[in-house]
Formats: structure tokens, sequence, C-alpha cells
């Protein structure tokens, strides 16, 4: 099952993505007399996501009875906007960490933090702040959190995790570039975070491994690469950093990317996972 959240009478609203339409949960609830939340971030915290995913699985034909939206004619939102976590992995695929002359770390993984205020979805603009004369976006693959999860092993991890989503994160790489000790700074500028349009349910990949990430930029392909070229898989990311803390439904694993693009004013940079509704993001430099 594929959920997204769309902008419709001045509200985010959660919807139902479906062979190319959109069918806004609330309606669906109206139509069908179910009473599923109308919020995407308070259907995963509810528990109700694995019910709706297997009422969908058994009776998606009802979807008929419900007055769907064209998929194109709809403005998607960021999926939600106040994730509790968002956990952001560095350096995880070796041919990244060769791009900033870096040693990719090979015994733990390099994570770090991001603020909610950081959070725009798709097509909405990525600003380049004035304390930045160089910044990259890194196309990454998101995993989503489903339900609490603490020191759960690597085998358990997909049981606790919601579904997938595409992520463009952004870094302020001269600033980080000063010193590593300004990570945080460099990754937590307004608008440093794109994710959505879809979250993609686990039961739709067969093997998370398999997927291929792209980050593109106006239109060309810029980096690619498979996510079992990771050196820190999604399952083990979720089983180790639910050791660190417990993760809660909704938190965020952004995995690392197969390669940042530097981006200037005028651009279009997308992130694009086999299968996957694309992510795409104009890009404004705030100093022009």
């Amino acid at each position: 099952m594929r959920l997204g959240t769309v902008k419709t009478d001045g509200a985010e609203k959660a919807a139902i993505v479906a062979d190319e339409k959109v069918y806004v949960i609330e309606k669906v609830n109206e139509v069908l007399g179910h009473a599923w939340k109308t919020n995407l971030f308070e259907l995963i915290q509810s528990g109700q996501l694995n019910e709706l995913r297997d009422w969908y699985s058994t009776s998606k034909s009802d979807l008929e009875k419900v007055e769907g939206l064209a998929k194109e004619e709809v403005t998607f939102g960021p999926l939600y906007r106040h994730p509790r976590k968002i956990w952001g992995i560095g350096l995880n695929y070796v041919e990244h960490a060769a791009d900033l002359s870096e040693v990719a770390p090979n015994t733990e993984p390099a994570s770090f933090m991001k603020p909610d205020t950081a959070i725009i979805g798709p097509d909405d603009t990525i600003l380049i702040p004035h304390q930045s004369e160089r910044t990259t976006a890194e196309s990454e693959l998101g995993i989503i959190i489903g339900k609490e999860c603490k020191n759960v092993s690597e085998e358990d991890a997909i049981h606790y995790v919601a579904g997938y989503t595409t992520i463009i994160d952004m870094t302020a790489e001269d600033i980080l570039q000063r010193n590593p000790r300004y990570l945080t700074r460099s990754k937590s500028f307004d608008t440093f975070f794109s994710f959505g349009p879809e979250l993609v349910t686990t039961d739709e990949v067969e093997d998370v491994n398999s997927l291929e990430v792209s980050t593109v930029i106006n239109g060309s392909l810029h980096r690619k690469n498979v996510v079992s070229n990771m050196t820190f898989r999604p399952w083990y990311l979720v089983s180790f950093h639910s050791k660190v803390m417990t993760l809660l439904p909704g938190d965020i694993i952004s995995t690392g990317t197969p390669g940042a693009v530097v981006i200037r004013d005028g651009d279009v940079v997308a992130c694009e996972i086999d299968g996957f509704t694309a992510l795409s993001n104009p890009v404004k430099d705030l100093k022009k």
C-alpha cells in the first residue's frame, strides 16, 4: 500500500495512493464507514496503519465507491511535519566517502540528528542559506518506524518498520568542511530535509537491499548505487539505533546517499528509487 499527504481544503490530509488516483482517507471514512485517522503521523502513531494495510489487501476494490482524485492533479505535502526524531546516516556508501576525501566508517554508523523545522515536501523550494557558498543535496532511502522499538535484533527489525520513502537531505558542505564538529549546524538549516511524496509499506518491496537509489540534478543522473552496497544496511541501522534510544512510531532514519551534488540557484534536484514515485525540489539561493 502507498500513502501520502495531500493539500486540500486548506489542510494537509492523509490519503491512499492507488492506480494513479488519490483517495483522501477522510472521504474513505465518510463513504465506507471507517474511522481511520486522517493525519498520516497520527495513523502511524495509533497503530492503525497495519489495520488499514490489512483492509486494503483484501478490500481495495471498495475504493471504487469513493471519489478519487487524479494523482497528477494533486499537490502533495511532506508525509508529516513533526516526527519525534530524524536520524541521518553519513558516509554509508564507500564511494560517497571518497567524494569527500574521507574514510567511510566501518565499525559503527556515522549518525546525526536533524530538526523537524528542516522539513519540506515535494516541489517545495530548497533554500541555500546566506551562510553557505557550497550546499549539496543527497538522495536517500528513508525508513519510517511503525511501532515502538527498543533493543531489537537485526532479524526482527522489519517488524517495527511502517515503510519506506524518498528523501533529499541537504548539507552546507563548506561549513562542515571547516570542522567536523559543525555537522549538526551544516545539516539543520530550514528546508534541508525533503521527504515524500509516498510512504511505501514494507509488503510492497520484496527486498529492500536490491533497491537502487539515484541522485538526479536537472534531469541528469549524478550518482546511483544499490542499497546492498551500504556499509550498514537498513535493518542493521534500525537495530543499532534502537539500542541507543527508543525509536517511536513516525521516527525517520535517512540511510545515506550514493552521492551528493552541489546545488545552485535555479537547479531542480530529485531522488529516484526503483518503483517509487520520484521526489523533486527546485532550488533558490537566498544570496541572489
